[in-house]
């Protein structure tokens, strides 16, 4: 995610994209996490036990990596497309009210100067059109990319969940135990099966499902970190060591 990341930022960096705040910040997120003292306990390296030696075991992880990150990624398009589409519409309304402010105080002086001053405003308002045409480009652009990739994310999640309750009944003897891990990955899954039966009803905005992609991709950051800092569960092994001794 860090290099797709940098990446992005690098592409759109001489078009002064709005999408450099967010994927900066992304960026320095993500770096100072692995920099961090909190990955020394998953460094160390350990003898694993039968359990753990197991394909379904390494299809689930490969899976569920690659659909964490793909939903980030598809994600973070998503909280992009809200915060141009934000400023867009409040761009729109200022700019709207101080027309019909103007309006209506050039209309005092006459019929002939109001058609001038409104024809004069009128143009000025074409322009303002003209400059948010690429922001209007763009925010189609967020919308094509994040659902293909959330998609795209969400299938790999799917196949990691099923993957892992094969491999969880192999090695516990249930496929589903409901532990904070699964819980959370069933969450998250919910969510974005939420986002994406959004997509196929034509009645409700892109803003809607955007929104639900932006809850989903806190909803990750919690299943992914926030379980695993807890260290409880099944999926305890994976905990960080937040105090010394």
């Amino acid at each position: 995610m860090e290099f797709i990341s940098y990446s992005y930022s690098s592409i759109f960096k001489k078009k002064k994209s709005h999408l450099s705040t967010i994927t900066a910040s992304s960026v320095i997120f993500t770096q100072g996490f692995a920099t961090s003292g909190l990955l020394t306990e998953i460094h160390q390296s350990a003898i694993l036990v039968p359990a753990l030696q197991s394909e379904w075991l390494i299809m689930h992880v490969s899976m569920m990596i690659l659909g964490y990150a793909a939903l980030l990624c598809g994600s973070l398009l998503s909280v992009a497309l809200l915060v141009l589409t934000f400023r867009k519409n409040r761009n729109f309304i200022c700019k709207r009210n101080s027309l019909l402010l103007k309006l209506n105080e050039e209309f005092s002086f006459g019929e002939i100067q109001y058609i001038n001053e409104r024809n004069n405003i009128l143009g000025n308002a074409s322009f303002f059109s003209d400059n948010n045409y690429y922001r209007s480009q763009l925010i189609q652009q967020l919308d094509y990319w994040s659902y293909r990739v959330i998609s795209l994310g969400f299938i790999f999640l799917t196949i990691g969940i099923l993957s892992g309750a094969v491999w969880a009944n192999e090695a516990w003897g249930s496929y589903w135990n409901w532990d904070p891990k699964e819980t959370w990955a069933f969450i998250t899954w919910i969510v974005f099966a939420v986002y994406l039966h959004t997509r196929t009803n034509t009645n409700l905005q892109v803003e809607n499902s955007a929104i639900v992609a932006s809850m989903g991709f806190l909803i990750i950051w919690i299943c992914y970190f926030g379980v695993n800092l807890l260290g409880i569960g099944l999926h305890s092994y994976g905990s960080f060591t937040l105090t010394s001794n």
